[in-house]
């Protein structure tokens, strides 16, 4: 695969034979982040686990502490005063079976993130085969589905991400833009890093972090030191 002249440049700033501490790789991937536009960083663990067994699932949420850059469109089912609530934690929409009719008639998705008060999920069930594969279905452990969607609606405008393992066992997330300079971006990697390091399953044997690398959307990935972990 024939790579530009800024992947090349990217390159030239990484040992490929090292493995890199969280401070190193930040700061080299803020200087691989030369696009036109402000690159998001992305993180990718490999875990020691196997999920094909439900008992080695890993999956959450955390709230990084510098939000994600992007800005959030939440979509949230409730009624009466759940449905004022999230409109007034500034939810971009907010309703009920008028909702399934516009996502299932006009496949519209103009969303980020789906949540639900717990009354909602018998409604929100007829979407699954829609939201479902894109990640989107509002869910208990990722705190989607909660009797307080106010709160939901406020941690998701502030950077809240879901985690989950994909079928080759690795966890991909966001952690930033290239904007936000190196020592934001490790408070994310931080705060992301510490909640998969604390939803290890109790099934798990052997090491838990088997690697990490972070990596700009155009640029090379940089490998980290995984020893510094402790899982």
């Amino acid at each position: 695969m024939k790579h530009g002249k800024k992947y090349n440049e990217g390159v030239k700033l990484i040992d490929s034979g090292k493995f890199y501490d969280v401070d190193e790789a930040v700061a080299i991937a803020v200087k691989t982040g030369t696009a036109k536009f402000d690159e998001t960083v992305e993180m990718h663990v490999r875990l020691g686990v196997d999920s094909r067994h439900a008992d080695q699932q890993v999956r959450g949420a955390v709230v990084l502490p510098n939000g994600t850059g992007k800005t959030v469109r939440t979509l949230v089912f409730a009624k009466g005063d759940n449905a004022e609530a999230a409109k007034q934690a500034g939810s971009d929409y907010v309703g009920a079976e008028e909702l399934v009719t516009k996502i299932t008639n006009e496949n519209w998705l103009d969303f980020d993130v789906v949540i639900a008060s717990p009354d909602m999920m018998g409604v929100v069930g007829r979407l699954g085969k829609v939201l479902g594969p894109r990640g989107l279905m509002p869910t208990p452990k990722a705190g989607t589905v909660t009797p307080d969607v106010a709160k939901a609606v406020t941690e998701a405008k502030a950077g809240k991400i879901e985690y989950r393992l994909d079928k080759t066992n690795i966890i991909h997330c966001p952690i930033g833009k290239v904007s936000f300079g190196a020592q934001k971006l490790q408070e994310n990697f931080d705060a992301l890093m510490g909640a998969i390091v604390k939803a290890k399953p109790a099934a798990t044997k052997g090491q838990y972090i088997k690697s990490c690398t972070i990596a700009t959307t155009m640029g090379p990935g940089i490998k980290l030191n995984v020893s510094k972990f402790g899982a």
